[in-house]
């Protein structure tokens, strides 16, 4: 029907929270690999009052119960994932080795 209503899970599933972040650029990236790995997701802010209850907020990542599990599985591949210098360094290194030397 609805296409816009397909990007995100109906509120009237039951939704579990996957991941939380302080910093909501973490959590647009763990969005996108949930995306990318077909898992449909909803970002929600919990912004509080910081006068009230100073260092409580943040970003959650909510996905339907079912889709919980690879999720999680996902997000802890990404954690895993070698940092991002040592993927610069060897791509560094592999284009030197092989550019091609005229004489």
């Amino acid at each position: 029907m609805a296409e816009s209503s397909a990007a995100r899970p109906n509120p009237n599933e039951k939704l579990v929270r996957v991941f939380d972040t302080e910093q909501e650029s973490e959590a647009l990236v763990v969005r996108g690999l949930l995306e990318s790995a077909g898992i449909e997701c909803d970002v929600t802010s919990l912004d509080a009052q910081q006068d009230i209850l100073p260092g409580v907020g943040g970003t959650i990542i909510l996905v339907r119960e079912d889709d919980a599990e690879e999720a999680r599985r996902v997000i802890e591949e990404y954690r895993r994932a070698p940092t991002s210098v040592e993927d610069d360094e060897t791509a560094e290194f592999n284009v030197n080795e092989d550019s091609p030397h005229e004489g």
